[in-house]
Order: C-alpha cells, then sequence, then structure tokens
C-alpha cells in the first residue's frame, strides 16, 4: 500500500515539474515573441501590439551571395566602405541582390533602394509595372549572401511572402489602410514608443503592408512597418546604425 501510494505522489509531483517548467518556458517565449499591446491603430481597440525584431543577422546556406551557393572565394581589398576592409561596398550589395533577383527569375522586379546598416544591406524590390513593393531583402555585410529579410517581408507579405508559399493561408492582396493612414499609424507608435523620432511622409506600399522610415532630427534613422489592414507595428530591430542609401532620391 504506501508503495503505490509513494509511487502516485512520486508521479504527480514530475508531472507538475514538468506542468510549471512548460508555463514558465511559454511565459518567457511569449515576452520575446509579442510585445504589450498599444491603442495606436486608429482606434481599432486593444490587441494591435509591436512585433519586435526576430534575428540579429542573416546567416545559413539559404542564401546566395556573389559567387554562387558556395561562401565567398576572394577578399574585396583595402577600399571598401564604412572601415571594413573585408566588407561589401554599398555598390557591391546592389550588384548582390541584383544577381540573386535573376537567379530566381524576377524579371518584372527592380531595386526601388538598398540602405547600408551597421549589421547589414537592405533593399526593396518592387514591381516595374505596378510600384508595388514585392519582397525586402538584406546582404551580409561579409559574405555578400543575399535573403528575404525576417519579419513583415515574411508574415505579412501576402503575395510573394509566406502567404504565397501557402504557409499562412491568405487570399487577400491589397492594403485596407491609405499610406496616409499607415504614416499616422506610424508617427503615433512612435509618439508612444520611441518619443523624437517621426515617421517619414512617405510610406512604399507592399502587398499587405506598408514599410516607413523613421527619422531622427530629419535624417534617416531605421524603419518601421505597418499592417495593411490591422496598423499593427512592426519596428525593424535588426540593421544597427544607418549609414548610408543609394536609389529613391536618396530617401527623398
Amino acid at each position: 500500500m504506501k508503495t503505490v501510494l509513494w509511487t502516485s505522489l512520486g508521479i504527480v509531483v514530475v508531472v507538475a515539474l514538468v506542468v510549471v517548467g512548460l508555463a514558465a518556458g511559454w511565459a518567457l517565449w511569449g515576452r520575446q515573441l509579442w510585445a504589450a499591446p498599444s491603442a495606436y491603430a486608429l482606434d481599432r481597440g486593444p490587441g494591435y501590439g509591436e512585433y519586435p525584431g526576430m534575428m540579429p543577422r542573416m546567416r545559413g546556406p539559404w542564401g546566395h551571395n556573389r559567387d554562387g551557393w558556395t561562401e565567398r572565394s576572394r577578399d574585396l581589398g583595402e577600399d571598401s566602405a564604412y572601415g571594413d576592409s573585408d566588407g561589401l561596398t554599398i555598390e557591391e550589395a546592389h550588384e548582390a541582390v541584383e544577381r540573386y533577383l535573376r537567379s530566381r527569375g524576377y524579371e518584372d522586379l527592380e531595386i526601388a533602394e538598398v540602405m547600408a546598416f551597421e549589421q547589414n544591406y537592405y533593399a526593396i524590390a518592387r514591381e516595374h509595372d505596378t510600384g508595388i513593393g514585392a519582397m525586402e531583402l538584406l546582404v551580409d555585410r561579409e559574405s555578400g549572401i543575399v535573403g528575404p529579410e525576417m519579419g513583415p517581408n515574411m508574415m505579412w507579405n501576402e503575395r510573394y511572402g509566406m502567404h504565397h508559399r501557402g504557409m499562412m493561408g491568405s487570399g487577400r492582396r491589397g492594403n485596407v489602410l491609405t499610406a496616409e493612414e499607415a504614416v499616422e499609424v506610424a508617427q503615433r507608435w512612435l509618439d508612444a514608443n520611441r518619443p523624437g523620432l517621426t515617421a517619414d511622409e512617405h510610406a512604399v506600399p507592399f502587398y499587405g503592408y506598408y514599410t516607413i522610415h523613421t527619422l531622427e532630427d530629419g535624417k534617416i534613422e531605421g524603419m518601421l512597418s505597418v499592417h495593411g489592414t490591422t496598423g499593427q507595428v512592426w519596428y525593424h530591430t535588426w540593421h544597427g546604425d544607418f549609414l548610408d542609401i543609394m536609389g529613391e532620391e536618396e530617401a527623398h
């Protein structure tokens, strides 16, 4: 009888520890993935929170570098930009993105802009015929590897992101919010969460969202994205300090 009692008690303790551990892990994971809701989304009510950054830098074999699908095979010399003798210049990053698009058959896409940041290069590819943004890409500053940006580009992009590949199941390809409304949403979010920053008046439209430069003292500081229906804001936290830009009339 005692043996059965102690065995049952031991099972209960083990199950309780497992449940507590899972609950604690879920809570910590949730705090990392989701920020607290805030009332900035055109008075759409609670539940529209910030999506924080997911990955600081792009690594791995899924990207495409200047030499194909292998690691870079040559050094760039001492004249590269931004004090990194082993890194790409913004012109080389632009060329890497062009090769990436061609290698995937995107003949109808053009590069709208390339931005140099401390952690990576960032590029927008848009449709030549419509002018609508197709995808946001990152270029590794050291290896030249090009790959899709994490965040809105993957999760909200209804034509070129996960939706298009059938992972999220969306049939709608448009924005309910206008570009002007997206800028207003962005500014309210910045006022509440990053005082001192302003939203650029130009919002780049994508299929399902907008991406907007954030400004500090009138100069580019970074960027954020606004969901085209819900007004959710996703601040791009993975770029680091802004350094330079090529294209789009040099940041308007």
